[in-house]
């Protein structure tokens, strides 16, 4: 997850909080934000922090449903002693970015949904339900032991089937960055969990989706991926709703359609109260 708090002059962190606080999207850690991390810092204090479960962040068995995880987040922005933030969040992330907003309204300044969907919200179910998404449905101690030591294996098949172009998806040097971060003791098991609350969040966003969310939302979705889909949800969801689909990307923007990716980005990010 990225989050920008207010006025620049600092240098860009990375944090990974022992026991609780941490953030991104799943088959990637924070690493992905790279490219946009200093161009943000020119103007806002940038945080980036990998989710509960994900790069090197610790790995507790519990808590991963997606309010709880925004809770990590929200321990963490007070614990460096800010009061409001903009959040950014693709994938899962865009899940815990949303949970967020919804419990801390009056502590979020802007909202960025990245390619992914909602649970609980609107017919949610006909993409929980997709063949093609089985994953969501991959998780508990058979799967487990079939992909021990196997993870970019596993991998591969995200990163290559969701991208509109396997040879424009994440690159080589990326892929083992985040092959080994999951590999790690624990790490496919706190992945698995992402998807394992997914009917919890569905409950826990039904009801946080009854109070419209007031702040500027900015959706981001890959022409090739979700993003048409994520766009209604959010509309359902929050009043002030920005849509933009990412022509010719599939799911893995940052790194399928960095040149449109980054500057909407930036721009909503920089734009004006």
């Amino acid at each position: 997850m990225l989050l920008t708090l207010g006025d620049g002059g600092q240098s860009p962190r990375r944090l990974h909080r022992a026991h609780r606080r941490r953030e991104c999207g799943y088959a990637q850690t924070s690493h992905m934000w790279n490219p946009v991390m200093p161009l943000l810092a020119k103007t806002h204090t940038v945080i980036v922090t990998d989710l509960r479960g994900a790069g090197d962040s610790s790995k507790p068995e519990s808590g991963y449903d997606k309010k709880n995880m925004a809770v990590d987040i929200h321990d963490l922005v007070k614990s460096l002693g800010f009061n409001r933030a903009s959040v950014v969040g693709h994938d899962i992330g865009l899940m815990v970015a949303y949970a967020y907003a919804a419990q801390f309204p009056q502590e979020t300044d802007r909202l960025v949904l990245m390619d992914a969907f909602l649970p609980g919200i609107g017919d949610w179910k006909n993409v929980w339900l997709m063949r093609d998404l089985w994953h969501f449905h991959f998780h508990g101690e058979v799967p487990l032991a079939l992909v021990k030591g196997r993870e970019r294996t596993y991998f591969e098949h995200f990163w290559n089937d969701f991208a509109a172009d396997p040879k424009r998806s994440v690159s080589e040097a990326d892929r083992r960055v985040y092959a080994k971060a999951y590999a790690q003791p624990n790490g496919m098991r706190a992945g698995f969990e992402y998807f394992k609350n997914f009917e919890r969040d569905a409950k826990d966003f039904a009801e946080l989706g009854a109070t419209p969310l007031s702040m500027p939302v900015l959706v981001l979705g890959g022409e090739k991926s979700g993003g048409e889909f994520l766009v209604a949800q959010a509309k359902l969801v929050a009043s002030n709703v920005q849509g933009k689909i990412i022509s010719g990307s599939g799911h893995w923007l940052m790194d399928e359609a960095p040149q449109a990716t980054i500057p909407a980005l930036t721009t909503f990010l920089n734009a004006q109260p």
